[in-house]
């Protein structure tokens, strides 16, 4: 039989050195830990299954805090499963501490940060989805959310898929406690509001007193009891439980107590209680997917492919070759070419549909188990999910994403499609890689490049056909480059990246029957950009003109202008990009339009050397 009055005491220890942690900080949500504090120490006592000093144990359950303001509860839990000392504790928030003001993964077992909310229980569901299909472990999933994230659309993505993919080995504990930061949530306490839309998408919804901790064991019960879809305990509490002046009281969020040593009276003092939580039972063997030891894919010299088929047949002979690579994308398969990989790997590609938030949460949750995660839509839509890009480099995760119909080139769609800020967006993440291949040679190179790169890794592929000009054998690379041409007397540089390659080397035809010599760099890795390569450009021409279709801010010219900031004899840099809002068209007559065909960069490259007076190569 549970120990109700241990439970209890529990939870005021939670809330005891919540407070505590927050007033050694200055900073902090202990009102928010406060609330949450039965339901986890029921959690801890009787339901979790996690090795705390063995993180890393493929059988452990796994806790998100999708309400990740509340750190102090998750440090204070840390604390009473003997994970942290009292000392640590109390180091909180400061500078050099492992227990930053919202969770990360510098802190285990936590194996993604929160703090953006809306964020925990889409990654919830994606390691959900990775116990069942892919590690094939009977592990739990446990996410606490708070009441306020649930106007967050990605929460409801989050439920929508969990009740389609009839997750029941996920359980949400959402912590009613009826107060935002500013005001009262949009439902305040009708927790029969949250249960009937739980139930709509699907879930098993369990309404409960949170501060009651026998009802809160039958509700745990009950959720794991639960088959066929997934569980949602909607427990009611009060922001600030326990303590009088910040009891259920607006105006209290984000703060310290101001008197925390009478709030730590009134919660019946400090206590040092240690809980036990249950360890996992059983075979530790992860499930492994059987290899084919399929060829990387070839294109012969001269052949018109476009790099995002490229991409789909790289995907899915990679699949072929490692069983450990996933595949998920956005309803849009045929057209980013990842149904290649779904029709040769049904088992290990993931459909989430046009909700591109979810999509990316999941991969972060299945890389966060070890599994090479592939996540493709068009770029454009890539940006819905910037967030979840973000803060999955504050993870640490490893994800690979690629992003397909970029530029005016896909033509007629018109702008709503054109993926025009993809480059410079993922170029912000801390860490990222971002690559665009001008052929499918490269596209394969690259592809399995990033399937053992570190961080965010963002390819862009394209619509249209392009030649291939790349020798299968070439060397290929993350940070490197491709001279298409070039000569002793090269006279100025055209750099080029994805569909402006072949617009480059038109150019330099042209260029060259008027008796102006360009050498043309093909740079497929944007970053990290290939500073040797631009350096001797620099240094052996007297002028350089950049071309991208990508709007000017942050794409190929500023990776450029950044590469070369520091050159002491720098040329003159003419940088051409989309400049105004394109529309439908052909693909030639958008290009032309945004001044980034070969007509364009002829032109440029006169007034370059006309304005700078170059006639000979320096």
């Amino acid at each position: 039989m549970p120990d109700s009055d241990f439970r209890r005491e529990l939870a005021q220890q939670l809330r005891v050195d919540s407070v505590r942690a927050s007033a050694m900080a200055g900073s902090g949500h202990p009102t928010s830990s406060m609330s949450a504090a039965d339901p986890i120490a029921v959690l801890l006592d009787g339901y979790l299954t996690l090795d705390f000093q063995r993180p890393e144990d493929p059988r452990n359950d796994h806790l998100i805090f999708s309400k990740g303001h509340a750190s102090p509860l998750y440090y204070a839990m840390l604390k009473a499963v003997g994970a942290i000392t009292d000392e640590e504790l109390l180091s909180y928030r400061t500078f050099g501490s492992r227990l930053e003001g919202h969770p990360t993964p510098r802190i285990p077992p936590t194996e993604v940060a929160t703090g953006s909310l809306g964020q925990g229980l889409p990654v919830g569901v994606g390691l959900a989805v990775t116990g069942k299909t892919l590690d094939r472990l009977p592990y739990r999933v446990w996410v606490l959310c708070g009441d306020s994230e649930l106007a967050e659309g990605s929460m409801w993505e989050a439920f929508q898929h969990a009740g389609w993919a009839e997750l029941d080995n996920l359980t949400a504990i959402v912590d009613v406690n009826r107060l935002g930061q500013t005001r009262e949530t949009m439902l305040g306490w009708d927790l029969e509001g949250y249960a009937t839309r739980a139930r709509a998408f699907g879930w098993h919804p369990i309404v409960v007193d949170g501060h009651d901790v026998d009802a809160l064991d039958a509700a745990f019960a009950e959720a794991t009891a639960t088959t066929g879809r997934p569980s949602a305990v909607i427990a009611r509490t009060k922001k600030g439980r326990g303590v009088k002046v910040v009891e259920d009281q607006p105006g209290k969020h984000g703060k310290p107590l101001e008197d925390p040593q009478a709030a730590i009276s009134e919660l019946g003092g400090e206590r040092d209680l240690t809980v036990r939580v249950a360890t996992p039972q059983g075979p530790e063997e992860v499930h492994r997917f059987p290899t084919t030891g399929a060829e990387l894919p070839t294109w012969e010299l001269g052949e018109q492919v476009a790099t995002r088929q490229a991409y789909g047949q790289a995907l899915a002979a990679l699949g072929g070759q490692r069983g450990d690579v996933v595949a998920l994308d956005g309803e849009v398969s045929n057209s980013t070419a990842t149904e290649l990989f779904a029709q040769a790997h049904p088992d290990r590609y993931f459909e989430m549909f046009i909700a591109e938030q979810q999509m990316v949460a999941a991969a972060v949750g299945m890389q966060a188990r070890g599994w090479v995660a592939f996540a493709s839509t068009f770029g454009a839509f890539l940006s819905r999910a910037y967030d979840f890009i973000r803060m999955a480099a504050v993870s640490r995760a490893n994800l690979r994403l690629c992003g397909s119909h970029a530029g005016v080139s896909i033509g007629e769609d018109g702008p709503s499609q054109m993926a025009l800020e993809d480059m410079a967006a993922l170029r912000a993440v801390h860490g990222s890689t971002v690559l665009h291949p001008s052929d499918a040679n490269q596209t394969t190179r690259l592809v399995t490049e990033m399937a053992d790169r570190p961080g965010i890794s963002y390819l862009r592929t394209l619509r249209g056909a392009t030649p291939v000009r790349t020798p299968a054998d070439e060397d290929v690379r993350i940070g490197g480059s491709r001279v298409l041409r070039a000569t002793d007397n090269d006279h100025l540089t055209i750099v080029a990246c994805g569909i402006t390659v072949t617009e480059a080397d038109k150019a330099a035809d042209v260029l060259a029957t008027e008796g102006v010599a360009a050498r043309v760099i093909d740079c497929y890795s944007i970053k990290p950009i290939d500073q040797a390569t631009l350096t001797t450009a620099a240094d052996h021409t007297s002028g350089i003109i950049t071309v991208e279709d990508h709007w000017p801010e942050g794409g190929l010219g500023e990776a450029v202008l950044s590469a070369l900031a520091t050159h002491p004899q720098r040329p003159p840099i003419r940088a051409l990009a989309v400049s105004a809002m394109p529309v439908s068209g052909k693909p030639a007559e958008l290009m032309h339009a945004a001044g980034i065909d070969a007509e364009a960069i002829t032109t440029a490259a006169r007034q370059l050397l006309s304005q700078h007076s170059v006639t000979s190569a320096p």
